[in-house]
C-alpha cells in the first residue's frame, strides 16, 4: 500500500512575499541562456542550486555539486532559506490558460516511502537513462535535499482528498508565477486531515506523472546511505522517503498533451512512396488543415497526422488495423500495443521511415505546441512531423498491472511543476 506522511518542509523566507523571481522550472527543460535569465531575475533563484552543472543530465566534476551545497548552506544561514517549525502536507495548486481555456490543478506535497518499481505501489511509465541519474545523485549526496518533487497521480473519483485539504485554506501562503503560470502553496499541519488522508491513500498506487529519474536517484540514494547503516535503515529515517506532488487524476485541472515528433535527416521523402508502404494498415486523406487543427480533426481512435514541410501539406492517417504491432512486439501486452505512440515508433518509423527514406539515423525533435510544428518543418532540420493524440491516462494505469513502460516522450503533463516552492531534506 502507499504509504504517504507529512514534512517539515524549507521554504524560501515569508520576506520575499512573490516568489516568481525565486522559483525556476525543472532542470532538465532548462539551457545556458535560461539559467542564466533565471540568475539575473533574482541571485538567490533556485536555479543556482539546482543546475549546477550544464548540459543537464550530463554529469558534472564533484567541485560544481559541492558549490552548489555551500550556496545552500550559506541561503540557510542568512535567512533566505527557512525551515518550517513543524510537519504539514502542503497543498500545492497551479492555474493556468491552455488555448482559450483556463484551468486550475490542485494537488498536494507529501512523501512517499520508497519502493523499488514493480515491487509496490509507485508505478513507473518511462525508462530511466544513467547519466541523469548520477548528476542527480551527485547533487543529492552533497546538498542532502530533494530540490524539486516528483510528479504523481492517484484515483480518487469522489475528490475526497482535495475537499480535505483546500476545504479549509484561505490566502495561498506563498506564491509565484513561472512561465505565466501561478503558482501557490498552503501548509495544513492539522493531525485530524493529515490522518485522513493518509488513510484515504492507503490502498491506493500512485503513478509516476513525470520526474521517474528523480524517483529512481532518491532509490539509489536510500540503497547508499543504508549500506552506511549496515544494510538496513530505521523505518522512520528520511532516505526513506521521496517528495511528491500528488495530483488526483480526476482533477479538472490535469492536462497531459501529446508530444509530437518533427523527423530529419530523410532523403526525398515521397508522399506516394509512404503512403502505398503504409496502405495495408492505413487510410490517409489530404487535407487542407493546418497543424494546429489536427487535435479537433482526429476524432476517430487510433488517428494520426503527418504535415510535409515542403508541400505544407497535413495528412491525417486512420488506423485500419488494431494488431499492427503483433508481428513487431510479440512480447509486449495488448494494452503496449495499441498506444499511438508505439505504433508511431516502432512501426511508421522503424518499419518504414528509417529504412524507406533515412540516409543514416533519422533524427528526431519534440514539440506539444501544434503552433510551433509549422514553423520548425521547413525542409530543412526537418522535413516532416509526425502528430498523435494524446496518451489516456487509463493506459498508465493498464500497463501498470503488466510492469510494463511507454516509448519515449508519450505523455506531456502541463504545466511542469515548479522547482523552490518546497525542499525536503533527505538527512
Amino acid at each position: 500500500m502507499a504509504q504517504i506522511r507529512p514534512f517539515t518542509a524549507i521554504r524560501y523566507a515569508r520576506k520575499f512575499g512573490d516568489l516568481s523571481n525565486l522559483i525556476a522550472p525543472p532542470y532538465d527543460v532548462l539551457n545556458e541562456a535560461q539559467k542564466a535569465a533565471l540568475q539575473q531575475r533574482h541571485p538567490n533563484n533556485i536555479v543556482t542550486v539546482d543546475l549546477p552543472y550544464l548540459p543537464p543530465k550530463t554529469v558534472g566534476p564533484d567541485e560544481v555539486y559541492q558549490r552548489a551545497n555551500t550556496t545552500l548552506q550559506s541561503w540557510l544561514a542568512a535567512g533566505i532559506l527557512e525551515r518550517d517549525k513543524r510537519p504539514a502536507l502542503y497543498p500545492y495548486a497551479q492555474t493556468y490558460q491552455w488555448g482559450n481555456r483556463s484551468f486550475h490543478r490542485r494537488g498536494f506535497l507529501a512523501l512517499v516511502r520508497l519502493s523499488p518499481f514493480g515491487q509496490g505501489e509507485v508505478v513507473p511509465h518511462e525508462k530511466t537513462y544513467p547519466g541523469a541519474i548520477e548528476d542527480r545523485l551527485k547533487l543529492m549526496r552533497h546538498t542532502g535535499m530533494q530540490l524539486s518533487p516528483v510528479f504523481g497521480l492517484f484515483s480518487d473519483p469522489r475528490g475526497e482528498v482535495n475537499n480535505l485539504l483546500y476545504g479549509q485554506v484561505g490566502k495561498p501562503e506563498q506564491s509565484g508565477t513561472m512561465e505565466g503560470v501561478q503558482n501557490d502553496v498552503w501548509a495544513v499541519p492539522q493531525a485530524e486531515i493529515e490522518t485522513q488522508v493518509i488513510d484515504a491513500l492507503k490502498k491506493k498506487p500512485i503513478y509516476i506523472a513525470d520526474g521517474h529519474h528523480r524517483y529512481t536517484t532518491a532509490l539509489q540514494y536510500q540503497k547508499e546511505i543504508a549500506e552506511q547503516h549496515g544494510g538496513k535503515l530505521p523505518p522512520v529515517h528520511p532516505a526513506n522517503f521521496c517528495l511528491f506532488d500528488l495530483v488526483p487524476m480526476q482533477d479538472d485541472g490535469l492536462l497531459i498533451l501529446a508530444t509530437h515528433r518533427l523527423i530529419g535527416n530523410l532523403t526525398n521523402f515521397d508522399m506516394t512512396i509512404f503512403r502505398s508502404a503504409v496502405k495495408e494498415y492505413f487510410d490517409i486523406i489530404e487535407t487542407n488543415l493546418r497543424p494546429e487543427q489536427f487535435e479537433e480533426s482526429a476524432t476517430a481512435n487510433h488517428t494520426f497526422g503527418l504535415y510535409e514541410g515542403a508541400t505544407r501539406k497535413l495528412y491525417l492517417m486512420r488506423l485500419r488495423n488494431d494488431d499492427i504491432l503483433k508481428p513487431l512486439m510479440p512480447n509486449q501486452s495488448d494494452a503496449w500495443r495499441r498506444l499511438d505512440v508505439a505504433i508511431l515508433q516502432h512501426y511508421l518509423l522503424d518499419a518504414v521511415i528509417q529504412p524507406e527514406f533515412a540516409k543514416g539515423e533519422v533524427t528526431k525533435g519534440y514539440i506539444a505546441n501544434t503552433l510551433e510544428i509549422a514553423p520548425n518543418v521547413d525542409g530543412k532540420r526537418f522535413q516532416i512531423a509526425l502528430m498523435l493524440k494524446s496518451t489516456p491516462l487509463s493506459a498508465l494505469e493498464e500497463l501498470g498491472k503488466h510492469n510494463e513502460v511507454m516509448p519515449q516522450k508519450s505523455t506531456f503533463f502541463y504545466p511542469k511543476l515548479a522547482t523552490g516552492m518546497v525542499i525536503n531534506a533527505v538527512r
